[in-house]
């Protein structure tokens, strides 16, 4: 199974800045934050905006100040299943192609217009190397994602389609008035009239 970045702050926060993510989990003086921010890009980017196709190589990590994406990927009919929700607050890449520079499975896009901060693999493993504090992130972003990876598979195996709707909406607030009712559907792996009815 391959596994996409997945730290989440709560997505109903509207903008997150960088600087105040870094600061909520390690312990950074003045010129050390200047330095790691110094390594990041923002960027402008477009509502619908593709940053990674199948098979492309993520050359970027990037951090979501404000606005939403997603990743997804394609069955063998062509139809999109939606493999997670990136809002404000979270970072969002293809971990095995970024990290391994390998092919992605995935693809990822912008559902809104987002500011974000990107980062190339080669500049964060020079933060790492740098910074034993990069290093403590990394750990915390991780276990993070794990556990999120756990608990999204748990609800769909084992929690009725309601059940798995309110979990949804426990990690996703407000997603419903921000996203296309197909893209949640098949995030939940259910029907779109399925969604319909447990929604009304």
């Amino acid at each position: 199974m391959k596994i996409l970045v997945l730290f989440q702050i709560p997505i109903s926060i509207s903008k997150m800045s960088l600087a105040d993510f870094l600061l909520s989990l390690i312990p950074l003086d003045t010129e050390e934050l200047e330095d790691i921010l110094s390594h990041f890009e923002k960027e402008d980017i477009p509502k619908n905006t593709m940053l990674i196709a199948e098979g492309e190589i993520s050359k970027r990590l990037y951090f979501t100040e404000s606005g939403m994406g997603r990743s997804y990927y394609l069955k063998k009919d062509g139809k999109e299943i939606t493999q997670w929700f990136f809002g404000s607050g979270k970072f969002m890449s293809s971990v095995d192609s970024f990290f391994q520079q390998s092919p992605s499975f995935y693809y990822l896009e912008t559902l809104e217009d987002s500011v974000v901060f990107s980062i190339t693999k080669e500049k964060l493993d020079q933060l790492f190397s740098n910074y034993q504090k990069m290093e403590q992130l990394g750990r915390l972003v991780s276990i993070e994602m794990l556990t999120k990876v756990v608990n999204k598979l748990n609800a769909i195996q084992f929690q009725t389609a309601k059940e798995r709707y309110e979990y949804m909406l426990e990690e996703f607030p407000d997603i419903s008035y921000r996203v296309a009712l197909g893209h949640i559907a098949s995030y939940l792996g259910m029907t779109q009239e399925t969604l319909s009815r447990i929604r009304r």
